[in-house]
């Protein structure tokens, strides 16, 4: 990935200390994470000359909404332009790119949402560029504006001077109104892979000059859930507190989390219906260090990849496991059983919900754990069930850890009952 104009942006503020999402937030299309797509249309529609007049990015936080706004501006307004590769050289790319340029206004729809900021932005609209090619709004989370603000701002979308483009930003596309939606041309940003992300910090890293381990930025990637900016915050609270080297340790140390062995450790006190151990494992946990939140988070993570795993879905779609641990959580569903980890799943999501408004999380995710302990062989109840219907003349559980095994004969038939009899008719005679 190149680098090149980071450093320049980098040497272009001197003011002090930046944080690791602005120091290192993309200048270039080719510098955008997980958004090829994104980048391949927009510098298509460049060197096409079919530029439209209002586009709408819509994304989950963190994917590259703002800053892909940023380098569209700036390859619209590059004094060598429009081009698709910006120089990041000249006044107006380093103007845009820190975000303080006059001809290009960023403004928040959640603080700027009534009419009145709305009729002022129709006011301004007609007024020309003061120095660049464009007059261009940013208008970020636009789904916070009023229905009013939409209504007025209709017209000046639908027919803008042609000085001037409208990019907006939204977390909740189907929040905005149809009419609005119309008018814009559309890209939807994906959530970056996780291993871009891990790629990414592991670039970020290596410039700060810090030794990072490859487990701990893949715990951080798979944390940020598809955000790189939300990664980037996090790396940045370890190179905080870092010595020259981020480890798993650290990481887990910062989130509150437990190592995988000890989760892979519970599930294994669960799969034996060991209550006692559990709760034990717990406890070691907690004096860990470890939230009791995020370690029943955890658990569900580990137990979905663990399901995923037994109904014989591919290394590649786990999320909260890694490749080496996929044989284990392959041996171990196959123990449990497909049933039975549905089951658990149910009751600690049903636990997690009650935890997060609860005073006291340590005992619900007890109670949860000792449910699971008490639940029943759902595998072989269902193989029973299938038995009786078919008819077998007996079915026997197979004895596992917990559940005593049980034999149950068929039912007998009922003896046939006779109807009942009609009552006697006795006719009287009546005396006259």
């Amino acid at each position: 990935m190149a680098t090149d104009s980071l450093v320049a942006v980098q040497q272009g503020d001197k003011q002090g200390y930046q944080v690791v999402a602005r120091k290192y937030r993309p200048q270039l299309f080719d510098q955008l994470v997980g958004q090829g797509h994104i980048a391949q249309g927009l510098t298509s529609a460049i060197t096409t000359n079919r530029i439209g007049h209002a586009y709408l990015f819509t994304g989950a936080r963190g994917t590259g909404k703002t800053s892909t706004a940023r380098i569209f501006a700036k390859a619209l307004n590059c004094t060598q332009g429009p081009t698709p590769a910006p120089c990041n050289e000249c006044d107006i790319c380093k103007s845009i790119a820190s975000g303080g340029d006059v001809d290009v206004i960023e403004i928040d729809g959640a603080s700027n949402r009534n009419i009145d900021d709305i009729r002022q932005l129709r006011a301004n609209v007609a007024i020309r560029p003061s120095r660049a090619r464009f007059k261009i709004y940013i208008i970020d989370e636009v789904h916070m504006l009023t229905n009013e603000s939409f209504n007025a701002l209709l017209k000046t979308l639908e027919e803008p001077p042609e000085h001037v483009k409208f990019i907006f930003a939204t977390t909740n596309p189907e929040k905005l109104p149809i009419t609005v939606l119309s008018r814009c041309q559309r890209f939807d940003f994906a959530p970056v892979a996780t291993e871009s992300i891990q790629q990414r910090l592991a670039e970020i890293a290596k410039q700060e000059g810090v030794e990072a381990d490859p487990a701990a930025l893949q715990m951080l990637a798979r944390r940020a859930a598809g955000s790189m900016r939300d990664s980037q915050s996090l790396l940045e609270q370890l190179l905080s507190v870092s010595q020259g080297r981020i480890t798993a340790e650290d990481v887990h140390r910062m989130l509150g989390t437990a190592r995988s062995g000890r989760l892979a450790e519970l599930v294994q006190q669960l799969a034996h219906r060991d209550a006692a151990s559990a709760l034990a494992c717990i406890d070691a946990a907690v004096r860990e260090g470890v939230d009791v939140g995020q370690f029943a988070e955890q658990l569900v993570g580990y137990l979905r990849d663990m399901l995923a795993a037994t109904v014989g879905a591919s290394p590649d779609i786990m999320l909260h496991s890694t490749g080496e641990e996929y044989a284990g959580l392959v041996e171990a569903g196959r123990h449990v059983g497909a049933e039975t980890l549905l089951a658990i799943l149910q009751i600690m999501d049903q636990a997690l919900v009650r935890m997060r408004s609860s005073i006291h999380p340590r005992v619900l995710l007890e109670v949860a754990v000792v449910r699971v302990c008490r639940l029943e062989v759902l595998d072989d109840l269902s193989t029973l069930i299938g038995q009786l219907q078919s008819g077998t003349v007996s079915a026997t559980l197979p004895s596992r850890p917990g559940p005593v095994a049980t034999s149950i004969a068929p039912p007998t038939a009922c003896p046939a009952i006779a109807p009942p009899t009609a009552p006697a008719v006795v006719e009287k005679k009546r005396n006259r």
